[in-house]
């Protein structure tokens, strides 16, 4: 079978998107394994379970429609955590930006979740998921400003 993250030459398109960083029992995070597809970013990689915001879509909307189609997760507290915006200008699309949404679940709350996109989905420990060698670079930046934002000023 092809890795496609390196191998893939299909054109990916840049839009703005939310990614939950889910906490489960406050003693791990919920990740996907991404599907290995070449029309997708970091396909065969670890990440958030999230994507794009539609034209005229909130951010809050296009979580709930994400967790909706990836995990059927509804009905969820969801805080605003971060935003971070990439210039990429010089691709031609200006600034995107990513935000990321705080959800805590129990970990009773796994049976009732069905995996809808990805190759797998799994709890991984803290210190596991971030040093991980196959993890999205913008969620494991994401997941570090998390885990270490008592630290931060």
């Amino acid at each position: 079978m092809t890795d496609w993250f390196l191998a893939a030459d299909t054109p990916l398109r840049l839009s703005h998107a939310v990614a939950a960083i889910l906490v489960v029992d406050r003693a791990g995070y919920l990740l996907q394994l991404r599907d290995n597809k070449p029309e997708i970013f970091f396909p065969g990689h670890w990440g958030l379970f999230g994507g794009a915001i539609d034209p005229g879509e909130t951010a809050e909307a296009a979580l709930a429609r994400e967790l909706d189609e990836e995990l059927g997760l509804k009905g969820f507290a969801a805080s605003r955590f971060a935003e971070i915006t990439f210039d990429v200008a010089s691709v031609g699309r200006g600034a995107i930006s990513r935000v990321y949404f705080e959800i805590a679940l129990a970990a009773g709350d796994l049976a009732r979740l069905t995996l809808r996109e990805g190759e797998a989905m799994r709890v991984f420990p803290f210190a596991e998921a971030l040093t991980m060698p196959r993890l999205k670079p913008y969620d494991g930046f994401g997941l570090w400003l998390h885990h270490s934002r008592a630290r931060l000023s």
